[in-house]
């Protein structure tokens, strides 16, 4: 009831600002903040404005008591914690809604940090999302498409990724993945998880101290050079995304740090995903607006869109809005590309031509947009998107791109033919229903939406428009030809067929401005 009452408060029925949306969710507690971190980095379900302001929210809350942290490790082992951990530090080094982190040393000798979830966090979260569900259905009807688009859609997704993050064997495995993926980068790193010590409610790995890369002073004090690490750390991501198609979703400052001439990743709570069919597609994109290719953006985006029904599109529109972005971005220099402002124009595109992308592909874009930040103060005189170019010229060579050209045309032959195939099976099919009378046409005419009425309509006042001019030049024959009996001079018969002749024009007149009126 109280958090029913804090939504009332918002009066979110009446539509919400980005800032009202906030501190609503900072308000409504700390499940309600996570679900506002998620939402934050998917453009493709809010608008910018709303993403940017959610970004925002912080987690931080008051930190579990020593008795109830050691409560929760134990339950977790059958054997004593004394024979795991030789020391547990009291004081955290971080606490959020989900879990917090305390720095410990192993009997082995080892140190470590134990990341341990917060006793009953997914009853709560279970509540919390029911309640969100009962709020979903409330605004559906009331709020525009402008703010939100599938409300019940958006809860049931972040019941999925509460689900996800509170398993965390799932963050285990993703450290052990990302590790084996750089591996061949001496630069870059990330905690080690100690998989016979990591259960679905804690991980633990190993502890690395290192200057969080926002300092920028202190790393030059160290020795570091700024420009070298930003460069590293780009085209590093660039291989994450592009390459392994396994990366950092959230790489803002306080997830990375410079230890020991390293790039670490600290918080691998959250990762993406994205095939090697969308990168490929990411790549054509890229160049293709480098190129002022309207036709290969237009395609590289579709592809995305796999389950878009692209009858649907209006494909001039389409080529129409991605024209302006080409001629918007694509006569900028690779160092002048305001990337943020790119990637929310291209999802912006997408939402208003009916072009779904998947998350994958917005939690990518949302990164790059982070990523950006983070390095801002690193490359002074480098541009993100042009750094992401060499790694992809760098990684392509004259074999490689020979393969790409050749896949690319086998796929568009293999196409081509099942289309062929399709065209002939189906001509065929029509000419069997047209010979037993079974073929029917199904009939789309843009702008009507009962075609088959709107030409019957068009007939109908055809019809009365030749009735109208028979009427009148019969009546002019009988007129002159004086046939009895006379009114006023004029054959009787004729006289008759002049006022519904008229009648008639009036009526199809009248017929015509209103129909014009209806459809304005």
């Amino acid at each position: 009831m109280e958090i029913l009452s804090i939504v009332r408060k918002y009066d979110i029925l009446h539509g919400l600002t980005p800032t009202t949306l906030r501190r609503m969710l900072e308000e409504l507690g700390p499940t309600f903040v996570k679900a506002g971190q998620i939402l934050s980095m998917r453009s493709e379900i809010l608008p910018e404005s709303f993403c940017r302001e959610l970004s925002k929210l912080r987690t931080e809350v008051e930190p579990m008591s020593r008795e109830v942290m050691l409560q929760t490790l134990r339950a977790e082992y059958t054997i004593p914690l004394e024979k795991i951990f030789d020391a547990i530090d009291d004081v955290p080094l971080g606490s959020a809604s989900v879990a917090q982190v305390h720095k410990a040393r192993l009997v082995t000798g080892e140190d470590v940090a134990i990341k341990i979830q917060r006793p009953g966090v997914s009853q709560i979260m279970s509540q919390d999302i029911s309640i969100m569900r009962s709020i979903a259905k409330r605004t559906t009807y009331v709020m525009g498409e402008d703010q939100f688009l599938d409300v019940k859609s958006v809860v049931e997704e972040l019941w999925q990724s509460f689900r996800e993050e509170t398993d965390f064997l799932v963050e285990a495995r993703s450290l052990e993945e990302f590790r084996n993926n750089n591996a061949s980068y001496v630069f870059v790193t990330c905690p080690r998880p100690f998989m016979g010590l990591c259960t679905k409610r804690v991980v633990v790995m190993d502890y690395i101290e290192g200057i969080p890369i926002s300092q920028t002073a202190e790393l030059q004090r160290a020795g570091y050079d700024l420009h070298e690490i930003g460069v590293k750390l780009v085209d590093n991501y660039a291989s994450q995304m592009l390459d392994d198609g396994f990366f950092h979703a959230d790489p803002h400052p306080g997830n990375i740090v410079i230890s020991e001439g390293k790039i670490a990743y600290l918080d691998l709570g959250i990762m993406g995903r994205i095939s090697a069919h969308d990168r490929s597609a990411i790549s054509d994109m890229m160049f293709a607006v480098a190129d002022l290719d309207t036709p290969r953006l237009k395609n590289g985006l579709l592809r995305f869109a796999a389950m878009t029904n692209t009858a649907e599109i209006d494909h001039a529109q389409l080529l129409a809005d991605l024209d302006t972005v080409v001629q918007d971005f694509g006569t900028a220099s690779l160092a002048d590309l305001d990337l943020p402002q790119f990637l929310n124009a291209i999802i912006t595109l997408a939402r208003r031509n009916n072009v779904e992308l998947p998350s994958s592909v917005t939690m990518l874009a949302r990164s790059l947009v982070t990523l950006e930040g983070t390095v801002d103060d690193l490359l002074a005189n480098d541009s993100i998107v042009d750094i992401l170019a060499k790694h992809i010229s760098s990684q392509t060579s004259t074999i490689e791109i020979a393969r790409k050209e050749a896949g690319s045309l086998a796929r568009e032959t293999r196409l081509a033919t099942h289309s062929l195939l399709q065209a002939a099976g189906q001509a065929s099919l029509a000419m069997n229903m047209l010979t037993r009378g079974q073929l029917r046409v199904n009939m789309d005419v843009p702008g009507s939406d009962d075609p088959i009425a709107d030409f019957s309509h068009a007939f109908d006042r055809l019809t009365m428009g030749i009735v109208i001019a028979g009427l009148f030049i019969g009546s002019s024959v009988i007129y002159h030809s004086g046939i009895k009996p006379l009114f006023l001079g004029v054959p009787i018969l004729g006289f008759v067929g002049y006022v519904v002749a008229f009648i008639m024009g009036v009526y199809l007149v009248i017929s015509i401005i209103r129909e014009g009126r209806r459809r304005h």
